[in-house]
């Protein structure tokens, strides 16, 4: 039997690469993820001061609003998602924590036509879970309006949908505060930026449902809320880190 005529160098290059994925593998410690695995903080993240909001296995760190228990149905984890069922109402849940100064990055897909957002700034002196909504909607055929998704919900709209993706497929989204500054982001985009208290929010709070809540469009501190609005929605990679005060 006649041995195949390779070349050296192809040979040599060919183990070379085998040897260097063994030996990366060898060198992952247990526990240690991998950058694309969700619901995991890489070592960079971490010293970072990055934490994890969802373990992407529990619904530990979240409660119903103004309770001290998770809701009993209605919020499940399914396959690394934290999942907002459909057609079931079990209320908003909060974080456990508050936050004044942060930086929040998240994940998220909708079924078609669904509609969801994030709070923040959320207090339970309130009667009701009222604060600064980041917008979800499945709304890519609709004209930008203080309801888009990106938007603060009800005050300002985003510039744009350019980087908002179709239901069902994921997107990423980021909110930055930091003093009285704040942004939204949208699959790597900046859609919007305000300050808080300034006269452009505070004359979009005046025209909204939320002109007599008192202290709204200010800074406050506060937990972070998903809304039940009904619809069919997932969560992952929920991660937060605090920051300085500008």
């Amino acid at each position: 039997m006649t041995k195949p005529n390779w070349p050296f160098s192809v040979t040599f290059f060919t183990l070379t690469r085998l040897l260097l994925v063994c030996f990366t593998w060898t060198l992952l410690l247990p526990g240690q993820a991998l950058a694309d695995e969700p619901n995991q903080l890489t070592e960079a993240e971490k010293k970072a001061g990055w934490k994890l909001l969802f373990d992407g296995k529990t619904t530990q760190g979240w409660r119903s609003f103004k309770k001290q228990t998770f809701p009993q149905q209605g919020w499940i984890v399914e396959d690394g998602w934290l999942k907002k069922v459909a057609n079931v109402r079990p209320g908003d849940i909060i974080s456990q924590e508050q936050f004044t100064d942060f930086e929040l990055e998240w994940e998220w897909r909708l079924a078609p036509k669904a509609n969801n957002g994030l709070k923040y700034f959320i207090t339970e002196e309130r009667s009701s879970p009222v604060g600064h909504e980041y917008q979800m909607w499945d709304d890519l055929e609709r004209p930008i309006n203080k309801s888009s998704t990106a938007g603060f919900y009800a005050v300002l709209p985003p510039l744009d949908k350019k980087s908002r993706k179709p239901a069902g497929e994921i997107n990423r989204s980021r909110i930055l505060v930091q003093g009285n500054h704040v942004e939204h982001w949208l699959n790597g985009e900046k859609v919007l930026e305000y300050e808080l208290g300034s006269e452009a929010v505070m004359a979009g709070v005046a025209t909204s449902k939320f002109k007599n809540v008192s202290g709204f469009g200010t800074k406050i501190k506060g937990h972070i809320l998903l809304t039940d609005h009904r619809d069919e929605a997932w969560y992952r990679n929920i991660k937060i880190r605090e920051l300085p005060a500008r």
